[in-house]
């Protein structure tokens, strides 16, 4: 049974699919797997700045809030 990968995730699946076909020797699959490697890092940093992004706005918004209240 094929796992469905939904469209939604951000996945360009039909150029996973196309690099996948291609990768007929040893380079070629390294080289596809790297890549799958850096970008699921680069994602994942994106995640994490995403996060950061959102603790500073909550720290912001407590500190105006304490401030306001005092």
């Amino acid at each position: 049974m094929r796992e469905h990968i939904r469209p939604d995730l951000g996945f360009d699946v039909d150029r996973y699919r196309k690099l996948l076909a291609e990768a007929i020797d040893e380079t070629k699959r390294l080289a596809l797997i790297n890549l799958l490697i850096e970008e699921r890092a680069k994602e994942r940093l994106e995640e994490q700045v995403a996060a950061d992004r959102a603790a500073i706005t909550v720290q912001t918004i407590t500190a105006v809030v304490s401030i306001s209240r005092s």
